[in-house]
């Protein structure tokens, strides 16, 4: 950001960044308990320039002045920089997912690259499922407002009957936007919620995860039985959802022949 003004300008402004909270007006503060403050301009000819350390994304940015001229002449000028933003969102009603079906019948990856935003409108709700017949299952679920990782490489417990691999964050269903990556190497895992990290050994035999047929996002649809699903689908939003470089949203508004959509006749089989 730069700033630059009249001469009659005087050098503070303070810029109000949002913080975490519901009130509208929660403002990031120094140690002292003091909302932060930027040096502005001295004169009508010199630029201040302030590079932010931590990203914003806003549909709106204030800029306040904290002082001015006793005879009333104020005058600021601001440029914001910022990034190109490309934004591919779906939205789940809670009856639905996506399913996106791969080229041939198995998938077997030694690494995997999973990216996703999403808005949830509850506290419970399965984002994506994918397993295979030998016992092979990865899982991400919305459980009371906290997410679960399920993830095994190889023979185990069935998914209905294992713990969590992982689990992060809470109250995420805010109806706010929350950031997810996973990234595996063999059997070693970062789970990464909002800038949190868990790092995890998996369970299985194997270090390839082994997917039969596809994938499904917003749900997990029963094999045979159209609109029935084994556990409670997703409500929300996601956001530039990718699965190993594969941007899965996209090819759905493209109508490409991978994505399918299974309706749910809400009926759920609770293992």
């Amino acid at each position: 950001m730069r700033y630059g003004g009249q001469a009659q300008w005087h050098n503070h402004i303070y810029n109000p960044i949002y913080s975490a909270g519901r009130s509208g007006r929660s403002w990031f503060q120094d140690s002292l308990g003091k909302m932060l403050t930027f040096a502005g301009n001295m004169n009508a000819d010199s630029v201040v320039h302030h590079k932010l350390l931590h990203s914003v994304r806003a549909r709106f940015v204030r800029f306040v002045p904290l002082e001015w001229n006793p005879s009333g002449k104020i005058g600021m000028r601001v440029e914001v920089y910022g990034c190109s933003y490309k934004s591919d969102v779906a939205d789940f009603d809670g009856r639905s997912s996506l399913l996106y079906r791969f080229n041939q019948k198995l998938m077997s990856t030694l690494k995997d690259v999973i990216s996703l935003k999403f808005k949830s409108m509850q506290g419970d709700g399965v984002l994506f499922h994918g397993e295979g017949q030998r016992g092979d299952h990865i899982t991400l679920e919305l459980q009371k407002g906290s997410l679960s990782l399920y993830l095994n490489l190889g023979k185990s417990a069935r998914l209905s009957s294992s713990p969590p691999a992982a689990t992060l964050g809470s109250l995420l269903d805010d109806q706010h936007w929350h950031s997810v990556l996973i990234e595996r190497v063999g059997k070693l895992v970062n789970f990464t919620v909002d800038k949190h990290t868990q790092h995890f050994r998996t369970k299985g035999e194997a270090d390839a995860l082994d997917i039969d047929y596809e994938l499904s996002f917003g749900g997990i649809p029963v094999p045979g039985k159209p609109g029935t699903f084994l556990k409670k689908n997703f409500h929300g939003c996601i956001e530039n959802l990718y699965y190993n470089g594969v941007n899965i949203i996209d090819l759905a508004k493209r109508r490409k022949h991978q994505i399918y959509t299974v309706v749910s006749e809400h009926i759920f089989l609770l293992y």
